[in-house]
């Protein structure tokens, strides 16, 4: 394991177009993530009256579920929802992404910053490219097991 699996984590979560969040028990649902390192959160944008806005209301606990080849991370995230109502950081997240998604844009009044605080995750990241074909050819050629990255808990 390297010796800063938490900084990784961050570091490749910021690549991450989406993932599952599942709030509050319900079926999880594709939603963007907007890593925050500094303030180890991670941010959404959601619609008012979805399980995320409803959990972040409550105060709800959540799992963010990451699966993705390209940033080379993968994730089980879990932590606790809530609400925001903080204008600068919607500003600050806002892109053509959240926008396709909201009739009126930003200025919709559906449109709901929810900021998720992870306590703990099991992380799972790797090079990706040449370096996991040249171990999968190196275990079928020796029988060992392939070195595909890192694994491991981190406490957030």
């Amino acid at each position: 394991m390297t010796k800063d699996l938490k900084t990784d984590f961050w570091s490749q979560l910021k690549d991450v177009r989406a993932g599952l969040l599942a709030a509050d028990g319900e079926r999880p649902v594709p939603m963007a993530p907007y890593a925050d390192k500094e303030d180890a959160t991670i941010w959404f944008i959601a619609s008012k009256g979805t399980a995320a806005d409803r959990a972040a209301k409550s105060g709800g606990e959540a799992s963010f579920h990451i699966a993705d080849s390209k940033a080379h991370l993968y994730a089980n995230v879990f932590g606790k929802l809530t609400e925001e109502r903080d204008s600068e950081k919607l500003d600050e997240l806002w892109s053509a992404v959240p926008a396709a998604w909201f009739k009126d844009g930003r200025e919709d009044d559906a449109v709901q910053l929810v900021k998720f605080t992870p306590h703990e995750a099991e992380v799972w990241k790797g090079d990706g490219g040449i370096s996991f074909l040249r171990e999968i050819a190196k275990a079928n050629m020796t029988g060992d097991m392939p070195n595909l990255g890192d694994h491991g808990r981190v406490v957030f």
